[in-house]
């Protein structure tokens, strides 16, 4: 008896400067929680394109006033999908591993 084959995932990890690609990367699912894909979406979002201030005040509490939403972490699941940021901003998606 054959067993069907669960096809393999990835994370696709996309960045970019307004529609500029600026960094792509593919990781097994495996490797990444949800909750990983979620900080390192904030970290790269940080990294590319945040001032330490602006940092701060994405940690800072909600409705205080150095608070902002700048590395809110977005889902979509209908398309499976994470994103951060504004410009730059960055993308994680599931997709099928190619064979």
């Amino acid at each position: 008896m054959n067993t069907p084959k669960i096809p393999k995932t990835q994370w696709h990890i996309r960045g970019y400067d307004s529609t500029t690609k600026i960094y792509e990367r593919k990781v097994d699912v495996g490797r990444l929680t949800w909750r990983q894909a979620e900080a390192l979406l904030r970290a790269l979002a940080a990294k590319a394109g945040l001032t330490y201030d602006e940092i701060v005040g994405a940690y800072a509490t909600r409705r205080t006033k150095i608070a902002n939403d700048l590395l809110e972490v977005h889902w979509n699941g209908r398309s499976q999908t994470y994103t951060c940021g504004t410009n730059p901003h960055f993308i994680a998606t599931i997709v099928k591993a190619p064979k």
